[in-house]
């Protein structure tokens, strides 16, 4: 990819997504990354079906987890 093109694509991400720097134990990435893998997904795609599915099992629950 030419220096064009990246500068467009970076363009885009910045305009079209946020963000987030996640911070793990060592070798933890690698344990997240092969299960991924394992189940077709990106670990991006994987994180973020993650949040999602425990976002959804939170709703109707308390502050404290509980319903």
């Amino acid at each position: 990819m030419g220096k064009a093109s990246t500068k467009a694509q970076n363009k885009y991400i910045a305009k079209a997504y946020d963000r987030v720097n996640l911070v793990l134990p060592k070798g933890q990435k690698d344990i997240i990354k092969a299960h991924a893998e394992s189940q077709g997904e990106s670990v991006n795609g994987f994180i973020s079906r993650a949040i999602e599915n425990q976002m959804e099992r939170d709703k109707g629950t308390g502050e404290d987890g509980h319903p």
